[in-house]
């Protein structure tokens, strides 16, 4: 794990060209030195480091945090090689928080786990902040892994959608057992038992408007997207927990993987329709 937000936030103006030369892939040729020195003084990007601090003052819990996540995935995935983690500040760019930049390279930007409460997301909405906290950072990182495994929808069905995001929840259940289904869905715990205790109604509400099949791009945001809740268009729709096409997706693959012989390799290019149909899904009450 190499800590480049500390490095770059102590490191004196005259030390630029050696961090340019150690880190060439974060210094693009196209943004002149005086852009990086006004970083480097900037009040506002050394109160952001030191924020950072306060949270993960060494690489203690972020090597406690990744290294069982990265052991789980090797376990099922014995080509998998644990990367070298560099932690970043980008200025909480959120939708970017995790990147997979190669086989051997993990971005993690610490600026974006600070605590719901923190000053920095003030203006961000609530739905998107309560996931912006160091206990959720195992499940972006297994999120981010899953989504380079798994083969992307090829036809543009609802169910396609909920089968893609179903998979990649299997597979975070499967690299993180001792997280909660809530985190690895981006929950909260009220939301994971509003969708638990909702299950067979959501499943019925599917069925019964056609919607399995259908190709409505509108269904993504409805249902699929982060949001502050599902869009039923029913008056129970500000109580309800948003992705619920996610959450009844993973229900289907978790069917799928009980009732048939099947490794997760097998799995992830598994057709949905077929998937869905060898399931035997059924939500119960």
């Amino acid at each position: 794990m190499i800590r480049f937000d500390k490095q770059f936030a102590n490191a004196p103006i005259e030390s630029l060209g050696s961090l340019k030369e150690k880190f060439p892939m974060f210094f693009s040729k196209r943004i002149p030195d005086s852009i990086w020195i006004a970083r480097m003084q900037s009040p506002l990007h050394q109160e952001m480091a030191d924020e950072i601090l306060k949270i993960f003052p060494d690489q203690t819990n972020l090597a406690a945090t990744l290294g069982p996540l990265f052991q789980h995935i090797k376990y099922y995935f014995p080509r998998f090689r644990a990367p070298t983690t560099v932690t970043l500040i980008n200025d909480v760019d959120y939708q970017s928080r995790v990147i997979v930049a190669s086989d051997t390279l993990l971005l993690l930007s610490l600026d974006n786990y600070l605590g719901a409460d923190h000053r920095y997301y003030s203006e961000i909405k609530r739905y998107i902040v309560e996931n912006l906290k160091a206990s959720q950072i195992s499940s972006d990182v297994a999120k981010a892994y899953a989504q380079k495994y798994i083969a992307p929808p090829t036809k543009n069905t609802f169910l396609e959608q909920m089968i893609y995001f179903g998979k990649q929840l299997y597979l975070q259940e499967l690299w993180l057992p001792n997280t909660s289904d809530a985190s690895k869905i981006g929950y909260t715990d009220k939301q994971w038992q509003w969708a638990e205790d909702n299950q067979v109604d959501m499943w019925r509400y599917f069925v019964e408007k056609e919607l399995l099949f259908s190709t409505d791009p509108g269904l993504t945001p409805r249902f699929i997207s982060n949001a502050p809740f599902s869009k039923f268009y029913l008056e129970l729709d500000n109580e309800s927990s948003p992705m619920a096409g996610r959450y009844l997706g993973w229900k289907i693959v978790r069917a799928f993987m009980k009732n048939n012989d099947i490794t997760p390799q097998q799995l992830l290019v598994f057709d949905a329709e077929a998937l869905f149909k060898k399931s035997k899904y059924k939500p119960k009450k």
